[in-house]
């Protein structure tokens, strides 16, 4: 399943419903190995980045960048922001797990500092 993060970053998220589309272990750790700085839960059913920032604006600036890709891919993770951070986690609900949808957004989110 070996997908560059630039190809994740180009792809589209994608409703998905129920366990069937739920990764497994190691179609995660082969994607995680592409996703430099993201990290499993304990549980495996969650991917998490937390991102430093130089201050506060820099942390909300990201936090608004991070909504806009989320609102554009219907695909919401939960952040935790706060001066000089800026914690993201994925996973989806729908499938009790994680989808391929949380690597799509995990790629984008780390395309922007590519744009930077």
């Amino acid at each position: 399943m070996s997908r560059s993060p630039l190809d994740l970053a180009h792809r589209q998220c994608q409703p998905l419903r129920g366990a069937e589309h739920a990764l497994s272990i190691g179609e995660v750790q082969d994607l995680l190995a592409g996703l430099p700085g993201w990290a499993l839960s304990a549980d495996g059913k969650t991917i998490s980045r937390d991102f430093r920032c130089r201050d506060f604006h820099r942390s909300m600036a990201l936090a608004n960048a991070i909504a806009w890709i989320a609102h554009a891919q219907d695909h919401h993770p939960e952040m935790d922001i706060g001066w000089g951070h800026c914690l993201v986690r994925y996973t989806t609900h729908d499938v009790g797990g994680l989808s391929i949808n949380d690597f799509i957004c995990a790629a984008r989110i780390d395309a922007l500092g590519e744009a930077r």
